[in-house]
């Protein structure tokens, strides 16, 4: 949802990174900005997934103050290497310097430590994707991937939420080849779905979003008071 109040509450709860998705998210620059204000308020690395792989997104969304930019779509070498360019300044990138937020929040010496502090985080989510994909987990500069389950299912020919076995063995190799590169593998999923992701390797997984939280939630609740159950709780009322 496209406002700081739900960032900071997600970022309340001691998760290890919140996303801001301004891919498939409600959300524009400006906001960003004020749920990035919102999620540095609690300890979680502030994420950004920008809406494509262009360089002025992962800049702004660098300048704004997000510590780690996920890429959608990066589906060879040259991908890589140019969202990578794009989140490094020169000699290891092409970024342009204008950290609006990022420096003062993160200290005059942010752009002596910005190609080594900030994350860029290329996305599987294709079969070309797979087939280049000891290329791209060997580019300098990725130190996680983030695989895009629905859009992998269907590129695979299979629906968006599909658990076939090649689907199943795609994601074991994309591991696989994560832990000979010594690339932390990353993907979005569901609470049902988590534990058989970490059991496979993965390490940083997306578990819900906020407006599924809330709806998920409100239907519980609504569920329970109409049985004619409690629930004990500190929350206000």
């Amino acid at each position: 949802m496209p406002t700081s109040m739900a960032a900071e509450a997600m970022a309340s709860v001691g998760l290890d990174y919140v996303c801001i998705d301004m891919q498939h998210g409600l959300v524009d620059y400006s906001d960003s900005v004020g749920m990035l204000q919102a999620i540095t308020t609690g300890s979680s690395t502030p994420t950004v997934r920008v809406p494509e792989n262009q360089a002025s997104h992962i800049g702004k969304a660098l300048d704004a103050g997000a510590m780690a930019v996920i890429v959608p779509m990066v589906n060879t070498i040259e991908q890589c290497q140019a969202a990578v360019a794009a989140a490094r300044y020169a000699p290891e990138g092409s970024r342009s310097f204008g950290p609006t937020r990022a420096a003062p929040v993160e200290g005059d010496d942010y752009w002596e430590r910005a190609n080594t502090d900030v994350a860029l985080i290329p996305m599987i989510e294709t079969v070309q994707a797979l087939e280049n994909l000891e290329g791209i987990l060997s580019v300098p500069g990725v130190e996680a991937i983030y695989v895009g389950p629905a859009d992998l299912s269907i590129s695979m020919g299979f629906q968006p939420r599909s658990n076939e076995p090649e689907f199943l063995a795609a994601l074991d190799r994309i591991v696989e080849a994560c832990a000979r590169n010594d690339v932390v593998p990353g993907m979005h999923t569901n609470v049902a779905l988590a534990q058989d992701r970490l059991e496979r390797g993965f390490r940083m997984l997306t578990i819900t979003a906020d407006l599924v939280a809330l709806r998920s939630r409100i239907a519980e609740d609504v569920a329970m008071v109409r049985r004619g159950q409690t629930r004990d709780t500190t929350a206000l009322d």
